[in-house]
């Protein structure tokens, strides 16, 4: 069973909640919304952004949609200003001298092994043992044009809280995204989707498609940049970092950004969501596999969805039985579906709540990326999760489920919960299965 300190913290996070949804009901009532709409809530514990590496992870906002609030904010993990990956014979040699995590398992998973993202004097090493004097320290907003650069998977993170809080420079969601771009290596895209009432559906999923085609045209952009760079005309030389700063908008400002363009590889995009997010995240996932070649270079690769808040008329069994569960209650859930939902649309049942809706539109399930489906023991919206994964392995999709023992909705996200040993070993779970599918070396960290 949960912990005392956990109950406890159920319940006054209920009771902040119902009154944060009383005040939004009566936002709701009055019918008006507006178009550039919000992606935090004023009373949200936000984290500064830091170009620095402080902490093995330099972040920067970036406000991606002139017309609306849709911004993301970008995490960086250290590793990036290693070389690029060496022949594969020393390979072997790092991996043996890895240090192992303590063995923590959670109700069905392998032992953890220790991954860690390199720091201060290691990022300065080649990452296999070997001084090297070329990697150039980084300059905070823009990479050296000089330095060594190792491209890195994307990974785009939608956070939860119930589509009418939370965001992606919240305390507890840059925690999170700091966590998982050291453990996965690979940099992170927080999205700052608009918030309901003012945005109700389909805004949120939107604004995850426009954050999918704005990294796609950062990748043409880097593209272009390296194709026109290093050419000569008129007999003066171009070099590809001058070519970079003179494409601009219309106000002057550049449009390619530089961590992408230095250290992202699209053709590994992973998506990962929260609770709600996870919502966001399956429809962005979708809607990816409708454009196929149209989305190149962005590919998207594998998706995470950590207990993911879905809905449905016929109850489950969890959501019998654990109605009244820890947190987001079923009730609390309803209010917050009508919330994102107008009066005309609200439906257990509708495309956006229940993934296993016989009238959903979207691709063939067989047509899927692989999807890791976290879920949590004391959670009323486990077994539908749970059932929604088993859909996907009858097609023959790799969706493995990670049940976790006397955990709760939220365990490894949550303010209070995120230093918990199995909100980290949760983290590590995530980052076992990711590598298989983001890793240059094939299959070499599947279970």
């Amino acid at each position: 069973m949960p912990s005392v300190a956990v109950k406890l913290y159920s319940v006054f996070f209920k009771l902040l909640l119902k009154h944060r949804f009383q005040n939004l009901v009566s936002v709701s009532a009055d019918g008006s919304s507006d178009l550039f709409g919000i992606s935090t809530r004023p009373d949200e514990s936000v984290a500064a952004a830091n170009p620095s590496f402080t902490d093995g992870v330099a972040t920067k906002d970036i406000h991606i949609d002139p017309l609306t609030s849709l911004c993301v904010r970008i995490f960086l993990p250290e590793f990036a200003l290693s070389p690029p990956e060496p022949d594969h014979s020393n390979l072997r040699h790092r991996d043996n001298h890895r240090q192992p995590r303590s063995d923590r398992r959670h109700s069905n998973g392998p032992p953890i092994r220790n991954s860690p993202a390199p720091t201060g004097e290691e990022s300065r090493r080649n990452g296999y043992g070997f001084r090297n004097d070329t990697v150039e320290a980084y300059r905070g907003y823009s990479p050296s044009p000089k330095g060594s650069c190792r491209k890195l998977p994307v990974m785009l993170q939608f956070h939860g809280g119930g589509w009418v809080s939370g965001s992606c420079d919240s305390a507890s969601n840059d925690f999170f995204c700091r966590r998982i771009a050291k453990l996965c290596d690979v940099i992170v895209l927080a999205v700052g989707y608009r918030l309901a009432p003012e945005n109700r559906y389909p805004a949120a999923f939107e604004d995850g498609i426009k954050v999918l085609h704005w990294l796609k045209k950062q990748a043409n952009l880097a593209e272009c940049c390296k194709s026109v760079g290093n050419q000569r005309a008129n007999g003066v030389e171009f070099k590809k970092h001058d070519f970079q700063r003179h494409i601009v908008d219309p106000f002057g400002a550049s449009m390619v950004e530089p961590w992408l363009a230095a250290h992202g590889d699209p053709s590994r995009c992973v998506l990962l969501g929260v609770s709600c997010g996870g919502n966001i995240a399956d429809y962005v996932a979708r809607k990816a596999v409708e454009a196929g070649k149209l989305m190149e270079p962005v590919k998207v690769v594998a998706q995470v969805l950590m207990y993911p808040f879905f809905m449905g008329s016929v109850p489950t069994q969890s959501e019998i039985k654990l109605a009244n569960s820890y947190f987001y209650d079923k009730s609390i859930s309803l209010v917050a579906w009508k919330l994102f939902l107008s009066e005309k649309e609200f439906d257990l049942d509708h495309p956006a709540a229940n993934p296993l809706e016989p009238g959903r539109s979207g691709p063939p399930l067989k047509l899927m990326p692989p999807t890791l489906t976290v879920v949590a023991e004391h959670d009323w919206m486990r077994d539908r999760a749970i059932a929604y994964s088993e859909e996907l392995r009858k097609v023959n999709v790799d969706s493995p489920v990670l049940d976790y023992k006397d955990a709760v909705h939220e365990f490894a996200t949550l303010d209070m919960l995120l230093k918990t040993p199995q909100a980290q070993a949760c983290a590590e779970d995530i980052a076992i299965w990711v590598k298989k599918y983001i890793s240059l070396r094939g299959h070499e960290f599947s279970y």
